[in-house]
């Protein structure tokens, strides 16, 4: 049978969390300093606070919200051929990078720099390269070029070395709008984008109960473009919500059906992930605990909430504090990861970090992928059929035979094996001939390969020209041009 499900809460539990949210959202509400959306809310029948800029929200209106979300859509890669399926009757789980790291760890030299746009785009090729992770977002921070421009010149990487899908966070009305629009241009034009969805927008929300300006805008410009929403709190266990995880999930919880619920009435149907980044706090230092087992239970009782309303799930795993690919890194990875895979998260976001998640290492991203085939094949559990049970071969083979030349081995080893091809298994004396190599010295290897036999892929020369059009015209912004569209009157919604 397939791996039982990881579930941490019983359904009586999952009702009573999805109660006290409903409480949370009707009595305390969630503060929302963006005229436009407090303005939403209100025509949709929400009571708002003049003074605190507080939303309440009725259950009633929550509850047709989850009901307009999708429980499943697809999600492609810049070539329309290469897609999958989210949500639904979904197994496997689509595996993608994490971020945003600021810094990385140097794949030659081995020391800590800043991160740069080269480093950007090395991620974006060793993600397309990738067996098992299929998703790229803004997974490593380019310090070395303009910040009003980091958006499009993201977008113009992957458009050239990437099939897969790419994702951003929203950064507000006008970095938003360019990305829509240059993934328009890239694949064809709004109504395709609109029909096949490459773009996958990180919504961040603010904890405790809040909600941002910048995310809300690029929530409703990316509703509009109909690509999928993750609404993904970083709520913190003693910090910026309850100590408690069943407290945590319940403010968390409301935090995000508040924001689902203003991405439905602003475009009923819009794709959306249920999302969690949500961890504990470092009591010792201030910080938080990406790698804590705690974040592993509050990943499983989010995908229990995201089941209770018919959502598909996003969250995160793979994560670690260790500030090096070592014992603790493996140790909190596993920790994180098979949690998320094993309760039946649809997209993890698991891939190349160390620091909780602000130090890049392109290795510790190639080792992950083989980490993710790993955490499948335990996820994929043990099939009981005739042909797996293998009686004839037992029978046949007896007390003193072996199995190793029997068609049976053949035939199925690579099916029910998981096989590594960075991990070390091979005997000590054969380790010491070949170099004494560990799984982190091949993955650098793997990487530089793929690296140097990249080949960019060759667009369309009126969309290159287009693409490159775009991205020129935002480089030659002012930041006062920049910063503008953060004043309402200048935002139109009406022409995205």
């Amino acid at each position: 049978m397939k791996t039982q499900r990881f579930d941490v809460l019983s359904q009586a539990e999952v009702e009573r969390i999805d109660a006290a949210s409903m409480e949370i959202l009707s009595e305390v509400g969630i503060q929302v300093n963006y005229g436009k959306a407090r303005e939403i809310y209100r025509e949709a029948g929400a009571e708002i606070d003049g003074e605190t800029n507080a939303v309440k929200i009725p259950e009633k209106l929550v509850r047709w919200a989850v009901d307009q979300a999708p429980e499943e859509f697809s999600l492609f890669g810049r070539d329309a051929k290469f897609y999958f399926d989210i949500g639904g009757e979904q197994e496997v789980p689509v595996f993608a990078g994490l971020g945003t790291p600021t810094r990385i760890i140097d794949i030659d030299s081995g020391e800590v720099r800043a991160s740069t746009y080269q480093d950007v785009l090395e991620h974006i090729i060793l993600i397309s390269a990738s067996e098992n992770i299929h998703n790229t977002q803004m997974d490593v921070w380019p310090n070395d070029i303009l910040m009003t421009t980091i958006h499009t010149e993201a977008i113009w990487a992957w458009a050239q070395n990437s099939r897969k899908s790419f994702g951003m966070g929203c950064y507000g009305y006008l970095p938003t709008r360019d990305m829509m629009r240059m993934m328009a241009i890239a694949v064809g034009g709004k109504e395709e984008l609109k029909k096949r969805p490459r773009f996958m927008m990180i919504c961040s929300v603010v904890s405790p109960l809040q909600m941002d300006q910048a995310q809300a805008e690029g929530l409703l410009i990316t509703a509009e473009y109909g690509q999928p929403l993750a609404i993904s709190p970083e709520a913190i266990a003693g910090a910026t919500a309850p100590v408690t995880m069943a407290g945590l999930l319940a403010q968390a919880n409301a935090n995000i059906l508040a924001h689902i619920t203003l991405a439905q009435i602003f475009r009923p149907g819009t794709p959306v992930f249920y999302g969690t980044v949500s961890t504990v706090s470092n009591m010792q230092h201030g910080t938080v605990a990406l790698g804590a087992p705690e974040t592993g239970l509050i990943t499983a009782g989010s995908a229990q909430l995201a089941r209770h309303y018919g959502l598909p799930i996003r969250s995160v795993g793979g994560t670690t504090e260790s500030k090096r690919p070592d014992l603790q890194a493996g140790f909190e990875r596993m920790g994180t990861l098979l949690p998320a895979v094993l309760a039946g998260v649809n997209l993890i976001t698991c891939a190349g970090t160390l620091d909780g998640t602000m130090l890049e290492d392109h290795a510790m991203l190639v080792l992950d992928d083989e980490i993710c085939g790993a955490a499948l094949r335990m996820a994929r559990g043990i099939e009981v059929t005739d042909e797996s049970l293998a009686l004839d071969v037992i029978k046949k083979v007896g007390f003193t035979g072996n199995y190793l030349t029997e068609d049976h081995t053949f035939d199925l080893f690579r099916k029910e094996l998981f096989i590594p091809k960075l991990f070390s298994r091979e005997p000590y004396d054969a380790w010491e001939e070949g170099g004494h190599k560990l799984a982190i010295d091949h993955a650098k290897e793997r990487a530089r390969e793929i690296l140097a036999n990249h080949k960019p892929i060759e667009l369309d020369p009126v969309i290159t020209k287009e693409l490159n059009r775009f991205r020129q015209s935002v480089a030659e912004r002012s930041i006062e041009d920049f910063y503008l569209y953060e004043t309402e009157e200048k935002q139109d919604y009406e022409n995205l």
